[in-house]
């Protein structure tokens, strides 16, 4: 296979990709199935643009989420120190069936749906404080601290660290390049915070997930304290961020889209279908978890080295023309089944029947309190976060 290594696609405005990266990708995948861009890390990687490639290279265990198998000098992702470091967006089978097949075990449905009316609860609560105003930021009042809620009443965090625990996702996601020391003490407190938790937690056993987690095994096989703290990690991580953005993107999906906000006030029942669209149209990562490939791999007729870093658009694979029909049309009615916003394959996301039910939840709850909910300002005014692997708003400024 030939290395050569062609030089930076110039369809990609860095700018443009945060403000619109529909308009990016789509002509990325008009002109080819794969391209040579700057990663999310300032490195060379290839972007995989085209619904079919992405949706088989997702499941294709040729390419690697283990960084070991990145090239000497090549990716040099977030640092995180290895107890925060050993979870499922880094690993391979077997160890990745191993702690998926303990996880499941501790993480079941019965959990998820214990959560629901407290989900709700927690969404009227918050609701009701911003009702009186009229207006309000709905990522600041809503879409961000209900899920950190939910995260938190699941791991068993006491409500007086939930703030802390939003600061701390906020600096690992979009670090601020004045100040990059701050990305650095959020995994230290994360890291210090986590220690501590656990051994309460083994000390004390409550009713909630890291109390499962410390108890569960499978045949002696248990997780070790790296797993663990890398799993309470994560859970955090992933369950706050992707949900957070999930709701406030719908939310704004579905403003700008009036006749389909009507036709769901109209018929609350297609909103479980709704979610699945809304989660195809905007959702909350437009890349997967970062590949590495353990030998040459061809890829929509490309051929890439082993070691090189593959970064798969799930953003461009959701508005692939040949996979859904008028993909830049929000409809509420389209059967998004096959989209890839939760994963695919052995990597499908282990919280997405959690994500789905607090999105419901959530847009339900704010659909019924507040039926003359509009926006409160030009769609060009608002500030997208500044990241290639997050689409969230900065703040939803709304009025009712």
């Amino acid at each position: 296979m030939s290395t050569t290594t062609p030089s930076e696609s110039p369809l990609v405005d860095r700018a443009e990709l945060i403000a619109d990266p529909y308009a990016v990708y789509a002509r990325l995948r008009e002109a080819g199935p794969v391209h040579r861009i700057t990663g999310t890390d300032g490195l060379p990687a290839w972007l995989v643009t085209r619904y079919d490639d992405v949706r088989q290279a997702i499941a294709d265990p040729r390419l690697s989420l283990d960084k070991r198998n990145a090239k000497p000098g090549g990716y040099h992702g977030l640092a995180l120190p290895p107890a925060l470091d050993a979870n499922l967006l880094n690993m391979d089978p077997p160890d990745h069936t191993r702690i998926r097949r303990l996880v499941t075990k501790a993480f079941t449905p019965r959990r998820v749906e214990l959560l629901r009316e407290p989900v709700r609860k927690t969404a009227d609560g918050l609701l009701d404080a911003i009702a009186p105003l009229g207006r309000a930021d709905l990522i600041a009042s809503y879409a961000a601290p209900l899920p950190i809620t939910v995260i938190c009443d699941l791991l068993g965090v006491t409500p007086d660290d939930r703030q802390d625990f939003r600061s701390w996702t906020d600096a690992l996601v979009a670090p601020d390049p004045a100040h990059p020391e701050k990305a650095k003490e959020a995994v230290r407190a994360m890291l210090g915070f986590f220690t501590q938790l656990l051994a309460a937690k083994r000390a004390a056993p409550a009713d909630d997930l890291l109390s499962a987690l410390i108890a569960v095994r499978d045949d002696e096989d248990r997780l070790t304290e790296d797993e663990l703290m890398s799993l309470a990690f994560l859970i955090l991580f992933a369950g706050y961020e992707n949900t957070v953005h999930l709701i406030g993107n719908a939310t704004l999906a579905l403003l700008t889209n009036p006749g389909q906000l009507d036709a769901l006030r109209a018929d609350p029942g297609r909103l479980p279908g709704a979610v699945e669209e809304l989660a195809r149209y905007d959702g909350p990562a437009p890349l997967a978890i970062r590949r590495f490939p353990t030998e040459d791999v061809t890829i929509g007729g490309v051929g890439i080295p082993a070691g090189e870093t593959v970064l798969l658009s799930l953003a461009a694979a959701h508005r692939d023309p040949h996979r859904f029909t008028d993909p830049d049309r929000l409809d509420i009615g389209r059967d998004a089944t096959g989209h890839l916003a939760l994963g695919h394959g052995i990597h499908y996301c282990l919280g997405a029947p959690l994500a789905r039910m607090e999105t419901e939840i959530a847009l339900a709850a704010l659909l019924d309190r507040f039926p003359e909910l509009a926006l409160d300002a030009q769609v060009d005014e608002l500030r997208w976060r500044p990241s290639m692997r997050a689409r969230g708003l900065l703040s939803l400024p709304v009025r009712y």
